[in-house]
C-alpha cells in the first residue's frame, strides 16, 4: 500500500498555511502558487474547501517517456529535474491534478512527502501514512 499525504477536506478552513509552508520548504518563498498540494474553494458554499493531494498512484511514472519520475526513500513519486524534459505528459495524465507547474521553474513538480504542510495545519486536515 502506498504512503501518501492524506487530507480530510471537511476540516479545512481555507487558511492556506499548508500552501505557504510547502512553498517555503521547497522553493524558499512565500508563494502558495508554488505549493505541491491544492485547496479548491467550493463556491457558492462559504467555508467549504476541497484539499487535493498526490495519492502516489504512479500514473506519472507510467507516462513519463524518459523515466524522470522516481520514488524517494519515503515512497513518494517525484520528478527528477535533471532528467525531466518538460513534456508535461505527467501533468496531463495525473488523475488527481496535483502535478504543478510554475513559470519560475522549468519542470513540473509534485509532493515528495516532506511533511512541512502537516506541521502547520492547525485543524489537523493533513497527515502522512
Amino acid at each position: 500500500m502506498a504512503v501518501f499525504l492524506h487530507a480530510d477536506s471537511t476540516k479545512c478552513s481555507g487558511c492556506k498555511a499548508c500552501l505557504v509552508a510547502c512553498s517555503l520548504a521547497k522553493f524558499g518563498v512565500n508563494n502558495p502558487k508554488k505549493a505541491r498540494l491544492a485547496i479548491i474553494p467550493k463556491f457558492p458554499a462559504p467555508g467549504v474547501f476541497e484539499v487535493k493531494t498526490c495519492t502516489n498512484c504512479g500514473t506519472c511514472a507510467e507516462v513519463c517517456p524518459v523515466g524522470a519520475v522516481k520514488v524517494n526513500e519515503k515512497g513518494a513519486y517525484y520528478i527528477d529535474p535533471n532528467e525531466c524534459i518538460a513534456c508535461m505528459a505527467c501533468v496531463k495524465e495525473c488523475p488527481e491534478q496535483v502535478i504543478f507547474t510554475h513559470p519560475d521553474y522549468p519542470v513540473p513538480f509534485e509532493c515528495d512527502l516532506c511533511g512541512a504542510c502537516v506541521e502547520v495545519c492547525g485543524p489537523g486536515v493533513l497527515w502522512i501514512e
